[in-house]
Formats: C-alpha cells, sequence, structure tokens
C-alpha cells in the first residue's frame, strides 16, 4: 500500500489553447496525492493514452463529456495499478483500466472503471490502452457495428496511420474487405502497405486527393472511416458509393479552429447515393469492451493483427506527445509512462 504522503505530480490546464497547442498552454505541479473515499481507489497510472480526443476537452464548449477547467488535471485514458481501495470492486494489486489524468496517481470512482485485466493476459499491459483497449475498441466497433462491412466492399481510412486507423485497416481486411489509407507522408504509405497490408495508400500532400481516390477506389468507396474531418472529409464523400456509410470517428482537421467549417460541399452525394453518416462515442459501448477485448487479443495472439506503440517516458514530456500527435510526427498509438 502507497504512504499517506505520496508525492504526486500533475500537468493541469494553465489557458485556453489557441488555434496551435502550445506548451504554456500547460503546468506541471507537484503535491501529495489525494485519499480514495468511499468506493473509490488509488491508482498508480502505469501508462496515460495521448489522444486527439484530450485537445477537444481542453476546450469550452459542449461535448459529450465535461471540458476540462482550467486549472484541472489533463483527463486521459490510462492504465493503471490500484494501490489503495475503499471498494469490493477492486483489491489492492489490481491491474485496471480507466479515465484518470496526466499524473502519477488519481482517485478515481470504482464504478466508472473499466475493465479489470486478467493476470495471465498473454499480452503486454500497455496494450489495454492500444490494440486491445480504447484504441482497437475504437476502430472494432466503428468500423464492425456502424460501418457494417461486407465482404469485397472497399473501406477507406483517413490518419490511416495513426492509432485508431492502423487498426481499421487490418479488421477491414480480416473481413474481407479492401482497405485504403490516407495519411500524410511516404514513409507512413510504406507502413500501411508493408507492415499493415493495406491495398492502397494515399498520400494526401501528393497531388489531387480527388484524383488519387478515384484510382484507388474504382468501385467508390463503401465505407469511409473519418479521423479527421475537413477536406478530406469532402473528397471521399465525392467518392461515396450507393448504399455506402461515412463512420465519424473523428475531426482532427476541425480541432482548435476559429471559426465554424462551411461544412462538406458534398454532402448531396449522401442523398443521391442513398448513403448514411453516422457519428459515435466509444463511451456508448462500455458493456461490450470485455467482448470487443478478447476477440482483438485472440486475433493479435494469432497473429493476425499487427499493432506498434510509441512509450514516451516521464511525465513532463506529456504535452510535448499531444503536440507531436497533431503534427502526424507518430506511428501507431502514442501514450505515455510516467
Amino acid at each position: 500500500m502507497e504512504p499517506a504522503t505520496t508525492r504526486n505530480r500533475r500537468i493541469v490546464l494553465r489557458r485556453r489553447p489557441g488555434p496551435s497547442l502550445s506548451a504554456d498552454d500547460f503546468e506541471l505541479t507537484e503535491g501529495i496525492a489525494d485519499a480514495p473515499g468511499e468506493g473509490q481507489v488509488l491508482l498508480r497510472n502505469l501508462f496515460l493514452s495521448i489522444d486527439p480526443a484530450i485537445r477537444g476537452w481542453m476546450d469550452e464548449g459542449e461535448s459529450y463529456i465535461e471540458p476540462i477547467p482550467i486549472g484541472g488535471v489533463i483527463r486521459a485514458g490510462c492504465v493503471g495499478e490500484v494501490v489503495r481501495s475503499n471498494s469490493a470492486r477492486h483489491a489492492v494489486g489490481d491491474h485496471v483500466v480507466g479515465l484518470s489524468g496526466w499524473e502519477d496517481y488519481s482517485v478515481v470512482d470504482a464504478a466508472s472503471l473499466g475493465r479489470t485485466i486478467p493476470q495471465d493476459t498473454p499480452l503486454p499491459l500497455s496494450t489495454a490502452l492500444s490494440v486491445v483497449g480504447g484504441t482497437g475498441l475504437t476502430a472494432y466497433f466503428g468500423l464492425l457495428d456502424v460501418g457494417r462491412p461486407k465482404e469485397g466492399q472497399t473501406v477507406v481510412v483517413s490518419a490511416a496511420a495513426g492509432g485508431v486507423g492502423s487498426v481499421v485497416g487490418q479488421l477491414a481486411k480480416l473481413h474481407g474487405c479492401r482497405a485504403v489509407g490516407i495519411t500524410g507522408s511516404d514513409d507512413k504509405c510504406s507502413f500501411l502497405l508493408d507492415e499493415l497490408g493495406y491495398d492502397a495508400a494515399i498520400n494526401y500532400r501528393d497531388g489531387d486527393l480527388r484524383a488519387r481516390l478515384k484510382q484507388a477506389c474504382p468501385r467508390g468507396i463503401h465505407i469511409y472511416f473519418d479521423n479527421v474531418g475537413g477536406e478530406i472529409l469532402d473528397a471521399a464523400l465525392g467518392r461515396i458509393a450507393t448504399g455506402g456509410c461515412v463512420v465519424l470517428c473523428g475531426n482532427m482537421s476541425g480541432i482548435g479552429a476559429t471559426e465554424r467549417p462551411a461544412g462538406p460541399s458534398n454532402y448531396i452525394r449522401l442523398l443521391t447515393k442513398r448513403a448514411r453518416m453516422q457519428g459515435f462515442v466509444l463511451l456508448d459501448y462500455m458493456p461490450r469492451w470485455e467482448q470487443g477485448s478478447a476477440e482483438l487479443t485472440r486475433w493479435v495472439v494469432e497473429g493476425k493483427l499487427r499493432y506498434r506503440e510509441e512509450v514516451v517516458e516521464g511525465l513532463q514530456n506529456a504535452p510535448e506527445a499531444l503536440m507531436r500527435l497533431f503534427a502526424g510526427d507518430n506511428r501507431g498509438k502514442m501514450m505515455v509512462r510516467p
């Protein structure tokens, strides 16, 4: 059990960010870890997730979750070890997945925690945040439940070399689909083709994206898994197939924008192609996380699903890691080990 006066570093929100993140938006503080109350546990954070959603939570405004207050700890998914427990749900020593923050230790309501990681898990603990955790589950439920792929269809994924995108394309292949990835460099295109098994990869910075999509998707796009929004979404709508689906997962191009986008000019394609566009939030699928994680774990163990992680060492480097994410300087899932 951790002592009652455990030193705790925290990274808090110093100010609302502008269009681009800055190190001055964050502040590293130090104090004593809080004591858990009734029904709560104290977690030692082992891995902290670096996700685009964090940037959105830093802004004011209505969303599916309350914004981080000024002076509040930056919110993040975590893999943590229970070091003190006032709940019958979790014992000291349990490894759990949940939502905590950029700090060494977090007090969390036990009822809000996700799954407990089995002691006999065949995979590293970090994968509970990446390929078999929130990242993989976002791909799993977004593609399979919202997109509903059928064998022979073409699935196009934006931000395809990122944590979620790198899983979506592989799941599409596992379900007999053709996978096309959109990314931001030739090196990432090689990663998609050579390591992840995508059928085609497009560097959106290299030439006419609409023409490249037409070439890569001659039968149209049956499922477009959108992580970025903006002009790339508009280009994908231009190739949407009859009865197709746009899965709205993220909006990296619009996060931090000072003005609302005018909207996709190609939205009328949803009408003419009798297509649909649907958003989703992973929290809605929480009752089925165990099911999804078990299936993802099986595919990894069988060698059918590959993953790449980038673990940044040191809590103090979390802001830089988030800024790198938005600069596109990552392959696969990025996380921080405090």
